[in-house]
């Protein structure tokens, strides 16, 4: 939960999910759909499947039990260098070192790093690294970073390393680590249609499990192509998913999201099916559900955006 996630927005995250799969053999025994929704809000989806797949390996290969050993762990669904170092070296004692963003800026100021050369900040942490207790140094190394040697304003009076580090002595703290050239995200703008039956009932959708967003559900739709309105892109993209046609009553609501890499602007529009029965053939799946089934279904943080501005417009009036 940590790679990519600060520890702050984690810890509810981790709490509850803790208290749904307190050992790896309820995590293994849990549907992938319970693990999503106890995901959700989090992002980085492949972290969650990744997770119940290791747990699936480790209680069949290795009787339920983390393995210890460095590459049988590495060889686990998701696990990286990050990952694999941090877990080593805190639970097993391995001497590896751990770089997360905050080592990385430690090590760039004490031996005044120009660039961030991944090769040369492994190296030195490897350098440094205390072998006899390498969880702790690490834990520390992490921590100083974190609340010591800050990226805008680092408190060097209180770093216990000041008088080690480079930067400190020159009085050039801002100028590292040197900040690399920023691409600006890309942005799209996409539409979804929340669709009714003469039941009052909600069509829905779930993604592919591999890929963005893998394996959540979502109200049917996509992106907007080019001289292509939203409301022309939801009819198109309903049909092209699910095989029916759909009428576009109002725009309900808009909202925007950010991803890693890129930001989008997402038009939901209040929908009647026509014409067809929904069939699978750009999704894995779909099902007609009431609202108030809405929150048993792990959707995407977008998708949520929607729901809680239309629950937030029914409030008010």
């Amino acid at each position: 939960m940590l790679q990519q996630t600060q520890v702050d927005t984690v810890i509810p995250y981790y709490e509850r999910f803790i208290r749904a799969f307190p050992s790896v053999r309820t995590l293994a025994r849990a549907s992938l759909q319970d693990v999503l929704g106890q995901w959700e809000g989090l992002g980085y989806y492949a972290r969650a499947r990744n997770l119940h797949k290791a747990a699936g390996i480790v209680l069949r290969e290795h009787k339920g039990k983390v393995p210890g050993e460095e590459r049988a762990f590495r060889g686990l669904p998701g696990v990286g260098e990050y990952t694999a170092s941090a877990v080593m070296s805190i639970a097993f004692g391995h001497p590896l070192p751990v770089v997360d963003g905050n080592v990385a800026r430690v090590l760039s100021r004490l031996f005044c790093l120009d660039g961030s050369l991944k090769r040369e900040v492994h190296r030195l942490a490897g350098r440094v690294l205390a072998t006899g207790d390498p969880g702790t140094w690490n834990q520390a190394m992490m921590e100083l970073g974190a609340t010591v040697c800050l990226p805008r304003t680092p408190l060097c009076s209180a770093c216990p390393v000041s008088g080690l580090c480079g930067a400190y002595k020159n009085g050039k703290t801002g100028a590292y680590p040197v900040a690399s050239v920023q691409r600006r995200p890309r942005h799209e703008v996409a539409a979804v249609g929340l669709i009714h039956d003469r039941r009052g009932r909600i069509l829905i959708s779930r993604r592919p499990e591999k890929g963005l967003l893998g394996g959540l559900w979502e109200f049917p739709g996509g992106k907007v192509q080019q001289r292509e309105s939203p409301s022309e892109a939801v009819v198109r993209e309903v049909r092209e998913e699910l095989g029916i046609d759909i009428r576009v009553d109002r725009e309900l609501c808009r909202v925007k999201h950010a991803y890693s890499h890129f930001r989008v602007t997402l038009h939901a529009f209040d929908c009647v099916r026509l014409r067809g029965r929904p069939r699978a053939l750009g999704c894995v799946e779909w099902r007609w559900i009431r609202s108030s089934e809405l929150k048993l279904f792990p959707f995407p943080r977008a998708n949520r955006k929607i729901l809680e501005l239309l629950e937030t417009a029914n409030r008010s009036e």
